[in-house]
């Protein structure tokens, strides 16, 4: 696998010298999954962040009833974990499955702490990228709140055209949090 993807990445937030790329190569694995394969299993340990050089993934919570909500997608150029586990070491509230077949690059926790440490730059740079991913958050939570299933919808459908082309209407339901076949009925307004 080509490490441009993610250099290009890192390098939309900070620049990065020849030496410091060469070293970040060596520390982010390089993983490949076929469709539908689950690479973190809720209940399970979080150790690893993934950036999806290619495919698209899941991140979804199950209930004792086997309800799942879909918390999240990733496709490529996306970075994906389960944030809450992975930063307390923790079992992991969620499971990330792939969509369709993946590589992707992962780091392990202690290695990205030690990274944070002894690189600022990748401080910065995870600071910048935890911060949107707040931001998208707290706007997703205030569109749960404040829009109806069908502004929010196409809403998604407006904000994410390739998720959308790559996932089935369960999973956009499940997102939305609602079910699918009143999804269906909000489609067919």
């Amino acid at each position: 696998m080509n490490p441009e993807g993610i250099l290009l990445n890192i390098q939309k937030h900070v620049s990065l010298n020849e030496e410091e790329k060469a070293h970040l190569d060596t520390l982010f694995a390089i993983e490949s999954f076929a469709k539908q394969h689950t690479i973190l299993e809720q209940g399970r340990l979080c150790r690893k962040l993934f950036y999806v050089e290619k495919g698209s993934l899941r991140a979804f919570n199950g209930n004792q009833y086997g309800k799942e909500s879909t918390i999240m997608f990733a496709i490529k150029d996306w970075w994906i974990t389960d944030m809450y586990a992975f930063t307390n070491q923790t079992k992991a509230l969620l499971s990330i499955e792939t969509l369709e077949h993946c590589l992707l690059r992962s780091i392990s926790f202690d290695v990205l702490e030690h990274l944070l440490l002894t690189m600022p730059k990748m401080e910065r740079l995870f600071r910048i990228l935890f911060q949107k991913a707040y931001v998208r958050e707290q706007l997703r939570v205030l569109d749960n709140i404040s829009l109806s299933t069908e502004e929010r919808y196409l809403q998604f459908l407006s904000k994410y055209p390739q998720i959308a082309k790559k996932v089935t209407q369960k999973q956009i339901a499940s997102y939305l949090g609602v079910t699918p076949e009143f999804l269906s009925s909000v489609k067919r307004k």
